[in-house]
């Protein structure tokens, strides 16, 4: 006789036997489609999801993928491609050109927090401040976690607010939040 884990559980549970689950499991949420596992490191998830295809490319262009895969903790706030999509006709052309390499870089860096800060740390701290969480990103400038008509949401320095889509992505090395606006730092 077949039986689901699930179900499994359920019987032992009710026949006081204690399961855990093995140590080898990680958990997934899925983002563009594709299973991201608690396990992988932020580059190696992100380059599943089909909705995350540009911020891949543009990680890769700045040269960010080793930093990525770096033991962190890290907390990044990944932008989608239709977060893309809305930026100006040809930005995103022109920012991955090498000679476009280090404002590239500070762009993306700016959707890097160092720590791994699930939504329940940014709620709490937001809570505890107010209403709303300041976060020092690793390019060395402020982004804003705040509520706002029952969403959470991102806000830099220019005013502009990215809605949190998809959050508590864990990674090995970090959390990632999935946003639906590119942030924008003062440059």
């Amino acid at each position: 006789m077949k039986m689901s884990i699930s179900k499994l559980m359920v019987s032992a549970a009710i026949a006081g036997t204690l399961i855990v689950a093995p140590a080898f499991a990680a958990t997934s949420v899925i983002v563009g489609g594709a299973p991201m596992m608690s396990n992988m490191k932020i580059p190696e998830n992100a380059s599943k999801a089909q909705n995350l295809t540009t911020l891949v490319a543009a990680v890769k262009a700045a040269g960010l993928v080793d930093t990525l895969n770096g033991k962190g903790p890290f907390t990044v706030f990944a932008p989608t491609n239709a977060a893309f999509d809305k930026l100006p006709a040809g930005t995103v052309d022109k920012l991955v050109q090498p000679d476009m390499k280090k404002q590239l870089t500070h762009i993306l860096t700016y959707h890097v927090v160092a720590g791994r800060l699930t939504a329940a740390d940014l709620k709490a701290d937001a809570m505890k401040h107010g209403g709303t969480a300041k976060l020092k990103t690793v390019a060395g400038d402020t982004l804003t976690v705040e509520e706002k008509m029952g969403k959470w949401v991102v806000v830099d320095e220019g005013g502009h607010t990215a809605i949190i889509q998809t959050a508590d992505v864990l990674q090995s090395n970090g959390v990632v939040h999935v946003i639906d606006t590119v942030l924008m730092p003062t440059m």
